[in-house]
């Protein structure tokens, strides 16, 4: 497990933390001293160091209510990793518009939704850590992942233009940019690994070394940025 600085006693939430990316982030968080939340439609269970919560991060309300319960039990948030996020893989021209608009709906306005809540309170603090979970795709685009690839682009300049704004307030907000990590959202894809160029897929836990390097104090003079973490698929 990843060792880093000032995450000691701060407040972390992190979403769609119920499994995979998310759940091994919320745990290298836990174990470099945070205290954190889970927030997902099953959130965790069994996580001692863990406040696992259910909410829909495409409702308003559900995340104000979330955030409202970490505030009231945890304390003030000062980290926040967007993670929530669907991955449809279809033909851009079956591609109903119910599909659209519910990938975008989580993917992009659900990271709009807890941002807009965290931002305000990371202000009072003077101190804040936003990461996105991006993705390749919303970089070089993807066959039969539009929606998907859409979204994931649009997490990537909303987080820049967050860290445009809040730079100055100590906040800073950046993304990790995977592709072909080992988890259940890669499916049957698993048989791409042989097109890495370092061999292998990447895992849950290395995606969430990268998160944890960037939620602490170490990364301070990181704002902006979309790190890749994806075994030399895609070098731009």
């Amino acid at each position: 497990m990843v060792r880093v600085d000032g995450l000691s006693g701060r407040v972390a939430v992190v979403t769609g933390a119920g499994r995979g990316i998310g759940l091994a982030i919320a745990r290298a968080l836990a174990a470099n001293g945070a205290r954190v939340a889970a927030l997902d439609l099953l959130p965790p269970e069994g996580e001692p160091d863990i406040l696992g919560i259910e909410a829909d991060v495409s409702d308003e309300a559900a995340i104000d209510a979330a955030f409202n319960r970490v505030e009231e039990e945890l304390g003030a948030i000062s980290v926040l990793v967007l993670n929530a996020g669907i991955l449809p893989l279809v033909p851009l021209v079956e591609t109903s518009t119910e599909l659209w608009e519910r990938t975008l709906s989580i993917n992009l306005t659900g990271g709009f939704l807890a941002i807009r809540r965290a931002v305000p309170g990371m202000r009072l603090l003077g101190y804040g850590r936003i990461i996105g979970v991006g993705a390749a795709a919303g970089k070089s685009g993807g066959a039969r992942s539009a929606a998907y690839a859409a979204s994931k682009a649009g997490l990537m300049t909303l987080v820049k233009s967050v860290a445009a704004e809040y730079a100055r307030e100590g906040i800073t907000a950046n993304v990790v940019a995977p592709a072909l990590i080992d988890t259940d959202l890669l499916g049957g894809a698993r048989e791409l690994a042989g097109r890495v160029p370092v061999g292998r897929l990447g895992t849950a836990e290395e995606v969430a070394a990268l998160v944890a390097f960037l939620a602490s104090s170490e990364a301070g003079y990181i704002t902006g940025e979309i790190v890749d973490i994806n075994g030399g698929t895609l070098i731009d």
